[in-house]
């Protein structure tokens, strides 16, 4: 342990944390939450977060030994549907749990991660982003492709053109070509710009601004401590605040996928379409996953840095650079993940001393208020 406190890596080689194939020995990740981070382990998800009084709160939540120990998540494009899940369940419900504390709910410890309340926002969160992000840009392309004559009226079985209704929901299915590959990527350019400017547009608002810097906050503990470096604020502060790994970069990585998997499909009647898009998501996220798995693992590649230069890029709008405060927060986080892997006695996690400067200047007035 260093002398302020924080659990030391001792100088740790990065090479002394990865196997033979250049992947880490154990499975872990990370994501913001309300004045937080949570980190996730292959035993323990642990969300850290800063309370009213400015006091770190942390808590451990033991994870499903089949779904993320088992053959399961080490199984190609399996496990990256078990990400996508990951990130839509667990996430959701750390955030309910991390809003809790940050508002200064003195049950909020008390909360499962499990409870009916948090499975009903995992599905509702679910459902509006299927189709914000997958319906949503299906249609708009479909009637982008009509305007364009890029798809014609359904014809009669005679041959002869039917009546048409004015509708593009009635175009002919058009198979594997040129016109549906250019819808196909019509789509995915609708879909991406709303990803974008959603993500820009809540992204002005001081609280999301935050949680964006404890997103930030999170990519450079990961980042400094596969390198080896000592888990401090001040020497996490010094490393990237981009990650290979990220969700950002893997919601990129979906779009470009599922580029090429409908262009195979052609574009089928409309209600089919729609139906496909929905069924095949398990599918892209596996496929994403491992992409982005390969790219993560041969970072150091010229022509792989080349290619995850737009994936690192559209993680500006997702991160912000983190104070001294919000590092603190997940370094505590993950230094819980790696007491649970048993790469860090217990007796060694400290919880550092409540900082009433670090608390969210909203939260701050609200209190005041009250």
């Amino acid at each position: 342990m260093s002398q302020n406190g924080y659990h030391s890596s001792n100088g740790a080689a990065a090479n002394d944390r990865v196997d033979a194939k250049g992947e880490m020995k154990f499975s872990y990740g990370g994501q913001a939450v309300i004045e937080g981070v949570m980190m996730r382990g292959a035993h323990t998800a642990a969300v850290a977060v800063r309370d009213p009084n400015g006091q770190i709160v942390v808590h451990e939540q033991p994870l499903n030994a089949t779904l993320y120990r088992g053959k399961i998540a080490k199984t190609p494009f399996i496990r990256g549907v078990i990400g996508l899940w990951d990130a839509l369940g667990l996430g959701t419900r750390a955030l309910m749990w991390a809003a809790d504390i940050a508002i200064g709910e003195e049950e909020g410890e008390k909360v499962n991660f499990n409870g009916p309340i948090g499975w009903a926002t995992v599905a509702f969160s679910l459902l509006l982003g299927v189709g914000l992000f997958f319906l949503l840009p299906t249609a708009a392309a479909t009637g982008i492709g009509h305007l364009l004559g890029l798809t014609a009226a359904p014809v009669a079985e005679a041959g002869a053109a039917v009546e048409s209704t004015g509708s593009f929901l009635g175009y002919q299915a058009l198979p594997i070509g040129w016109e549906a590959t250019v819808i196909n990527f019509i789509e995915a350019v609708i879909q991406l710009g709303l990803l974008v400017v959603y993500i820009w547009a809540i992204g002005r608002i001081p609280d999301v601004k935050r949680l964006f810097g404890y997103h930030g906050a999170e990519h450079k503990t990961i980042n400094a401590y596969e390198a080896g470096a000592e888990l401090t604020p001040e020497v996490v502060a010094q490393y990237p605040i981009e990650h290979p790994r990220c969700g950002t970069a893997f919601l990129l990585t979906v779009v470009f996928v599922s580029v090429f998997i409908f262009s195979l499909l052609g574009r089928p009647p409309f209600l089919l379409l729609i139906l496909s898009r929905v069924i095949l998501i398990p599918v892209i996220a596996g496929v994403a996953y491992e992409i982005l798995r390969f790219t993560a693992r041969n970072i150091k590649n010229p022509i792989v840095r080349v290619i995850v230069k737009p994936n690192l890029m559209l993680q500006h709008l997702t991160t912000r650079q983190p104070d001294l405060h919000m590092i603190e927060v997940a370094i505590v986080s993950f230094n819980h993940v790696l007491a649970s892997e048993g790469l860090l006695p217990r007796e060694e996690l400290v919880i550092p001393p409540p900082r009433p400067e670090a608390v969210s200047p909203t939260l701050a007035a609200e209190r005041a208020k009250a």
